[in-house]
């Protein structure tokens, strides 16, 4: 089992997409964004946790997580590149498993970076980086599916 849903517990990629699909397809007339973060924690070894999130707007949210443990990394370089590497993996076969079903949903890219503090200098390459991969990203303070929901998790 790779991804946790808060209500429904361990759950494989498949289980997940499927929960999702239901969700998407129980009320078709709305707006869906489909989100993919992740942030890490460095301890002993490095946490990170991987978030997708289903926002149907203005009505709520489902969200899963995954979390991987990781040897300690050199910098905070290695470490953001790490993350946006996994969830452009996670959104990849979203991405995929969206097309092959017909599901007109969105993926986008949330980076735990922002204009201010360490990660400020990383935004024109990571960002350039998820957008040549097909993907829209949002940094902070719109990044939530990374800096709030993944952060969340990783502690």
């Amino acid at each position: 089992m790779a991804f946790i849903s808060p209500s429904k517990g361990p759950m494989t990629f498949d289980m997940m997409f499927d929960d999702m699909l239901a969700y998407v397809t129980g009320a078709p007339e709305e707006d869906y964004r489909l989100i993919v973060g992740t942030d890490s924690q460095a301890r002993d070894d490095v946490h990170f946790v991987t978030a997708v999130v289903i926002h149907r707007r203005g009505k709520g949210a489902r969200y899963y997580y995954e979390r991987r443990r990781h040897e300690p990394m050199a910098s905070l370089r290695q470490r953001l590149y790490h993350e946006t590497a996994l969830s452009l993996h996670t959104g990849g076969q979203l991405a995929e498993r969206l097309s092959r079903d017909k599901v007109d949903v969105d993926v986008e890219i949330h980076l735990d970076i922002g204009k201010n503090g360490a990660t400020r200098d990383l935004i024109r390459e990571i960002v350039g980086w998820v957008t040549g991969s097909g993907f829209d990203a949002k940094v902070k303070p719109d990044a939530y599916g990374a800096s709030k929901v993944a952060d969340k998790h990783t502690k």
